[in-house]
């Protein structure tokens, strides 16, 4: 990895490098005009005296850009399609900034008796008229597709919002384009109701239906989505996604114990090194040589486990509530488990393991009743219904 580091520093490195170390007059052979003058540009700033190559190629580059700008712009006005003069307009505007970039430099050259010879192109009247095309065309095309929307077709109605949506980097009122916007925004949006349905032959508990669409709709919404949980009579749906659930769960209270023994050894105390020969070891300066005592110890430990399952199953049928059909049914499940532990133990406490302790006190509890563990399931199962919501894409 590190390696891998060090190579791509050395490769930004000479990146940086080759593109200091670039000449104007480099770029103007590739045609890379902007930023020739660019780099021209920088290598001049600040300067007291500006010189010549550079004022050559930042010449040179400003008339091959604006040459190759200008006949691309009349190309596309040739063409006469309305859908170019957005990029008409784009063009006229990379002219007039590279222009003002320009002019900052004629002081000083006039100044130093440098004779600039830049033609200017007059661009005030060709940015006006693209720009009022561009909207024209935006406006239009919004209309055109407006039409399609109205029939029913909502992926038109997108289109249209965000042609009309174009008109707003040009101009912030134009026409009834909000009114239509507005419109387009309506057309275009998918509601979607999310219901409930028991399909299980039991008997659900009260409040588990309403407890299972509490999702967070905020979360769920989009700019062209809108969930609903409660159906709502003002709203002609699109689509309606059911959870049907099919087996609600709840299994028996179990309770069961068994016996361990934890271990452990720990210094007690000293002892004596013996030598061969049966006798207390000595050190070099003649003393008992001792070390400490390791003894084991052990604490028996008697648990008691408590345990109790419950299961929600089912499945989200998503329906087309114009075409009545259903679309697509996911299988979706969560469970829900109740656990316990209460423990007590004989012999040294210092054996007993992390584990034995945490259960070391504790006592036996009441058991969750099964409208409690149906519940709990159902708080399971939210984040999995909103999640295939959210990753459905057949909802559009």
């Amino acid at each position: 990895m590190k390696r891998k580091l060090n190579l791509f520093t050395l490769l930004l490195g000479i990146s940086l490098l080759m593109g200091g170390c670039a000449s104007p007059g480099k770029m103007i052979d590739v045609g890379n005009y902007d930023e020739a003058i660019d780099i021209a540009i920088r290598r001049m700033a600040g300067k007291e005296k500006l010189k010549e190559k550079y004022v050559s190629a930042l010449e040179e580059g400003f008339k091959k850009a604006n040459q190759r700008d200008m006949n691309t712009a009349n190309r596309l006005k040739n063409e006469q399609r309305a859908e170019n003069w957005p990029k008409i307009y784009s063009i006229y505007k990379g002219i007039r900034k590279r222009q003002e970039k320009v002019s900052s430099f004629l002081p000083m050259s006039e100044a130093q008796g440098i004779d600039f010879d830049f033609a200017f192109v007059i661009i005030d009247d060709l940015e006006r008229e693209a720009k009022e095309n561009a909207v024209a065309y935006y406006y239009d095309n919004g209309v055109t597709l407006m039409a399609e929307a109205r029939r029913g077709n909502r992926m038109a109605a997108r289109e249209a919002y965000a042609s009309f949506g174009q008109i707003k980097s040009f101009f912030s009122r134009y026409k009834d384009e909000d009114r239509l916007m507005n419109e387009a925004l309506e057309l275009g949006t998918t509601y979607i109701l999310v219901s409930v349905a028991n399909r299980s032959n039991q008997i659900m508990p009260n409040g588990m239906k309403e407890a299972l669409l509490q999702l967070d709709e905020r979360s769920l919404n989009s700019q062209w989505k809108i969930f609903h949980t409660g159906s709502d009579s003002q709203v002609d749906y699109d689509y309606e996604v059911i959870l049907e659930l099919t087996n609600l769960f709840t299994g028996p209270e179990r309770v069961s114990e068994r016996e361990y023994t934890d271990t452990r050894e720990i210094e007690d105390g000293e002892e004596y090194v013996l030598d061969e020969n049966g006798n207390v070891a000595k050190d070099s300066l003649g003393n008992d040589i001792k070390v400490p005592r390791i003894v084991e110890i052990k604490a028996f430990v008697l648990e008691n486990y408590q345990s109790k399952e419950a299961a929600l199953r089912g499945r989200m049928r998503f329906i087309d509530l114009y075409r009545d059909r259903v679309m697509n049914a996911e299988e979706i499940s969560a469970q829900a488990l109740f656990e316990n532990y209460a423990a007590t133990y004989r012999g040294d406490r210092r054996a007993l393991s992390r584990e034995s302790k945490r259960k070391i006190g504790n006592r036996p509890v009441p058991f969750p009743s099964d409208f409690e563990m149906l519940m709990r399931a159902a708080d399971r199962l939210k984040p999995a219904i909103s999640r295939e919501l959210r990753r459905s894409n057949i909802l559009n």
